[in-house]
């Protein structure tokens, strides 16, 4: 599992007739320490969540419930990814501009971080993202 690209992981899955069961273990299917949980629900049509980037917070977006669209930035090129199966997962490294678009009703995504909130940890204007990522390299 690579750690510095964008990549679509797919989770266990428990097929029962009594309902299906997948999971996430931090460390094991994600290649970072869960150190946060929460989830985007109840988007109006044709909104946008997101829009910034981290300097070093990974992330790990599952569809629960419903579809969305992860778009993603790596200062050169996007990368468009579409979630709509609860047993697969994006994992988004740092220093990607992502995204959520494209929410069906009733869509609830699941974001997972390795870091707790920090306002201070967000890069919110797309130029100032790109001059850091050029910086970087």
């Amino acid at each position: 599992m690579s750690s510095d690209q964008p990549e679509i992981i797919q989770l266990p899955k428990f097929l029962d007739n009594r309902g299906n069961l997948s999971f996430i273990e931090d460390n094991v299917h994600i290649p970072f320490k869960i150190e946060r949980t929460y989830w985007v629900y109840d988007v109006p049509g044709g909104e946008k969540r997101g829009g910034h980037a981290y300097d070093k917070l990974q992330e790990f977006v599952v569809a629960l419930s419903g579809s969305f669209d992860v778009v993603l930035h790596d200062g050169t090129n996007e990368l468009r990814y579409h979630l709509n199966r609860s047993y697969y997962g994006l994992y988004i490294p740092k220093m990607m501009w992502r995204e959520l678009e494209n929410f069906s009703t009733n869509s609830v995504a699941l974001i997972l971080a390795d870091s707790k909130y920090n306002e201070g940890a967000y890069i919110r204007d797309f130029d100032d993202f790109k001059m850091r990522k050029d910086a970087e390299q």
